[in-house]
């Protein structure tokens, strides 16, 4: 989420092993190069100990041969980690029979006993050369540890600011989740409200408010915002500021509906917001709005609102209300596509059927939720029971 990902070691897996696993390939392959030149060295000083007795074939093999085990035995640390004996026992078996088939192949030339001038000179060119030899391939190895070394730390360091970058959002996105979703709900004269909310993502796009006022009305709204992140949710912080503002304005849910749209539209949001509105009268008096979204469902079965639009696509957007009755014992359901839209590992969809006859079984929001979830979340899904109780 939020388009970083933080690095945590598991169980058992230590910092080095994290480091290789996450490392570029440009990385490994320099690595794996500058290991195979700084033990290609032993071949030349292997030479140089052996007096340049070895044919130059065998020279040249021992040399190749040496720094790719080598590369092989580093590649499988990569590889398997703490588990690199496994590739490795083999390994060394098959670098021991290859050693012992390239003596035989091209033996040794027999011990000096006596140098002429001219073969004084060879052997002279020889120990130099392996000398030359081992100085360049430790210096190329080494330089390749330095530059994979530089490489890491300046990916580190590029970590470490996407860290202190993603605890910053995430502490801004704490705050929005805090508004977003009402930690303790206010109470409804004559009424009992349940929620519960559960993001897709860390911070979603669905929001609801329970607004009491002193009149003892109460105002309910449900939405959601088209995207997620933390880009849906600055819209979400947006529009509960707007709907503290619109509450002294007017407590009627078609209005209230009406100025969110206005202030989405000017503000030139991407995107679009659906609504509903639900005000709470402690008579037992109901009105709603909608603006785009999914309708609610009273006792089971689903509330014929007149279809609007959502917020934010036109300037003017002024969606139609509808009264209606609540007795007590009655209950309202308010949600979000996000228990619909849940989806299985086959494509199947939750569905309104079974939404519908969970809702009619007077299931618990959580309950309710919990079932859209392990049908296969995901969107953010909002559930919002409203019980009369006078």
């Amino acid at each position: 989420m939020l388009g970083i990902s933080m690095m945590r070691l598991r169980p058992g897996e230590d910092l080095p092993a994290r480091t290789w696993k996450t490392a570029s390939r440009w990385s490994v392959v320099v690595f794996l190069l500058a290991v195979f030149f700084v033990f290609a060295s032993f071949g030349f000083v292997g030479d140089s100990m052996d007096m340049g007795r070895q044919t130059v074939l065998r020279f040249a093999f021992s040399v190749v041969l040496i720094g790719l085990f080598s590369t092989c035995y580093a590649a499988t640390g990569i590889v398997y980690r703490q588990r690199f004996w496994i590739p490795a026992l083999p390994l060394f078996i098959v670098q021991n029979v290859c050693m012992n088939l390239l003596s035989r192949w091209q033996p040794d030339a027999p011990p000096f006993t006596h140098l002429d001038p001219a073969q004084i000179g060879r052997l002279h060119s020889r120990l130099t050369f392996d000398g030359a030899a081992v100085i360049v391939s430790v210096v190329l190895g080494y330089i390749g540890f330095v530059v994979v070394s530089i490489a890491e730390a300046r990916r580190r360091l590029r970590f470490q600011l996407d860290k202190a970058a993603l605890e910053t959002e995430l502490t801004a996105a704490r705050e929005i989740q805090r508004l977003m979703v009402p930690e303790e709900l206010p109470p409804a004269p004559g009424y009992s409200i349940e929620s519960i909310y559960r993001p897709a993502a860390q911070v979603g796009g669905d929001f609801f408010q329970v607004i009491p006022f002193e009149d003892g009305q109460t105002v309910v709204v449900v939405g959601d915002v088209s995207g997620k992140g933390v880009s849906a949710a600055m819209i979400v912080s947006m529009l509960i500021g707007m709907l503290r503002t619109i509450g002294r304005i007017s407590h009627e849910p078609a209005q209230i509906l009406a100025e969110l749209n206005g202030g989405l539209f000017e503000r030139k949001q991407s995107g679009f917001v659906t609504c509903l509105a639900a005000r709470l009268d402690p008579s037992g008096r109901v009105t709603l709005a909608n603006a785009g979204h999914l309708p609610p469902w009273l006792k089971g079965a689903e509330v014929a609102l007149a279809g609007s639009l959502p917020l934010g696509l036109l300037a003017s957007v002024t969606p139609e209300q509808v009264t209606l009755e609540m007795r007590r014992g009655d209950r309202l359901t308010l949600i979000t596509d996000g228990v619909v839209e849940a989806r299985d590992a086959g494509g199947e969809l939750f569905g309104f059927d079974r939404t519908q006859s969970l809702i009619g079984q007077e299931t618990s929001p959580s309950a309710l939720a919990d079932a859209a979830i392990h049908h296969g979340q995901e969107d953010d899904l909002t559930v919002i029971s409203i019980l009369r109780t006078a």
